[in-house]
């Protein structure tokens, strides 16, 4: 597999449900920017959204949402126990909760709370949304170590988002249950080497930015 990436961004939950899957991937940084690769080469053939992650499966696919990689990932890699078996309860719920993160999580708080270009209405009008969404996910996590009995790749997409907090004016703490969940599950292993790698990645190509813009 091939795992198109940006450091940090939401292509960050498949990285850590690749680690806690033990798979033999391939990493490829994508510059969202300027919509190239390392190498120089044009990514619009491989998404035209210009937007990570794709997934390069091993039969060649190119898949370009994380709520169609990430199950993918869990499939491929049973033993790892990422997702509840298809055609269950429970792999519906999964499916909710990635939908959840999505879309009321991901699209709708924190891609506006992030964009440099937002403007300040569009800011406000975001920041109102806040409380409610997150007010849903402290109730369901209270009392929970994860969203379901055990670490799926929803945890996995949900500590990606949730990282993006501490970056957007969100203060955590105004909602212990997630506050909480997110510093447990930001330190377990595999999501912390993960993390750990993105961040250096990320200063690397911060760097590089601030030197040719001199």
């Amino acid at each position: 597999m091939e795992l198109y990436f940006s450091p940090l961004a939401c292509s960050l939950a498949t990285r850590i449900a690749l680690y806690e899957a033990n798979a033999d991937a391939q990493f490829i940084e994508v510059d969202t920017k300027s919509k190239q690769l390392r190498d120089g080469s044009d990514f619009y053939p491989i998404n035209p959204l210009g937007q990570v992650p794709v997934l390069r499966t091993d039969e060649g696919w190119l898949l370009r949402e994380n709520t169609a990689i990430l199950p993918y990932v869990a499939d491929a890699f049973p033993a790892a126990r990422l997702a509840p078996a298809v055609g269950t309860a429970e792999r519906a719920k999964l499916q909710e909760w990635l939908g959840f993160i999505s879309t009321e999580l991901h699209k709708a708080v924190f891609v506006p709370l992030l964009d440099p270009h937002a403007t300040a209405d569009v800011q406000a009008y975001t920041r109102k949304k806040v409380n409610l969404r997150l007010g849903v996910l402290e109730a369901h996590l209270r009392g929970r170590e994860f969203l379901m009995e055990h670490f799926t790749v929803g945890d996995a997409y949900l500590v990606t988002v949730l990282n993006w907090a501490q970056h957007s004016g969100v203060d955590l703490a105004e909602w212990p249950s997630v506050d909480a969940y997110y510093k447990r599950t930001a330190h377990r292993p595999q999501v912390a080497k993960a993390l750990a790698e993105e961040v250096a990645l990320y200063l690397e190509e911060q760097a590089w930015r601030h030197v040719n813009a001199a």
